[in-house]
């Protein structure tokens, strides 16, 4: 029943629309149908997030408001928290659905030479092209053994195999594997050797991972180097400065104004209204902001993409904010015997 309920709720707040399409996507990142149950439950939670919110932070100070006015707030401020919360968690589903739908294209990438060289050990020894197919399928090829078993159904079904191979490299964002298929599909189409045309996109493929093992391996000093510098100096810098900054504001705040009246209108503690907190925000920001950049950055020079760098945000943040307040607590100690009175 609960099951149900959870299901029935998820299904309600995604348009029928969009439905569809969302199906789509979650298809190439695995999910065979769409988790209505768990958007049921994200539903709920934000639910009673927003309520906690409400009435630790607004409540209060909508009291002050008349019953018709009360009403018309609360409705809106629980209706702006609620959409909030539901983008923000959609955001985030988002981005962990893309993360798996790149894990599984550079899966199936990383796997097609070796089930192509079973193909094409199949066609020599005078399987049809059908049959090597499928009889390439074993459980080692995990994600695409699953996809040509998919592929091998539609053909069972009535359709022909060159157009379930072109469904399937279309399912994939990968120039890659859309690019083999079709000169796969060409062949089989054309009449010509197919076996001949498998061994060379074997050949191509397998140079092709070899060339990208290389350029990783000769920018690893670069990413080394970018790594150390968001997560450690970077973080140590700014627990540094902070411990600067509350040393100087201390210094100024002690000089005597009588001595010279001109001292006291360069005390940075009190101009521009910044002071300690508002620098630690800053901190934590311009951390959080280059941490997501930095990785970004790397996955850009490891594999040539942004979206590989998405796994890398979690860890980068986490690390460098870590590595920041424990500066700042070992700094604060540090420095803590000096005092200006």
């Amino acid at each position: 029943m609960a099951e149900n309920a959870l299901y029935t709720v998820g299904r309600s707040i995604i348009p029928k629309r969009f439905r569809p399409d969302l199906r789509t996507h979650l298809l190439k990142a695995g999910y065979p149908e769409v988790p209505y149950s768990l958007f049921g439950i994200v539903f709920f939670a934000n639910t009673a997030i927003a309520y906690m919110l409400y009435i630790g932070f607004f409540y209060k100070r909508l009291q002050e408001y008349a019953s018709i006015q009360f009403g018309f707030l609360t409705f809106v401020t629980f209706a702006t928290m609620m959409f909030l919360l539901l983008f923000s968690s959609f955001v985030v589903m988002y981005f962990v659905w893309n993360i798996q739908i790149y894990n599984r294209t550079k899966q199936l990438e990383l796997l097609l030479p070796d089930y192509l060289t079973l193909v094409s050990t199949n066609l020599k020894g005078g399987m049809s092209f059908e049959n090597a197919l499928w009889s390439a399928i074993k459980p080692e090829f995990g994600i695409l053994a699953n996809e040509v078993g998919l592929v091998s159904k539609r053909v069972m079904t009535g359709n022909d195999v060159t157009d379930a191979l072109t469904e399937f490299s279309m399912k994939y964002d990968s120039p890659i594997l859309r690019r083999n298929i079709q000169l796969l599909t060409s062949e089989v189409e054309s009449g010509g050797k197919v076996v001949d045309t498998i061994d060379h996109i074997i050949h191509d493929m397998k140079k092709i991972q070899t060339l990208k093992k290389e350029m990783a391996s000769s920018t690893i000093t670069y990413m080394i180097f970018i790594g150390m510098l968001v997560i450690v100096i970077c973080p140590v810098l700014f627990a540094l400065s902070m411990q600067l900054f509350t040393i100087i504001n201390g210094f100024l705040g002690t000089i005597d104004t009588s001595i010279s009246g001109s001292v006291s209108s360069i005390n940075i503690g009190n101009a521009g209204g910044v002071d300690a907190g508002d620098f630690r925000v800053f901190s934590i920001c311009a951390i959080a902001i280059i941490s997501i950049f930095s990785s970004i950055i790397i996955s850009t020079i490891e594999r040539g993409t942004m979206r590989g760098g998405l796994k890398y945000i979690p860890m980068f943040l986490v690390t460098a904010l870590t590595i920041y307040f424990i500066a700042s607590a070992v700094l604060s100690v540090t420095f803590g015997a000096i005092r200006f009175t």
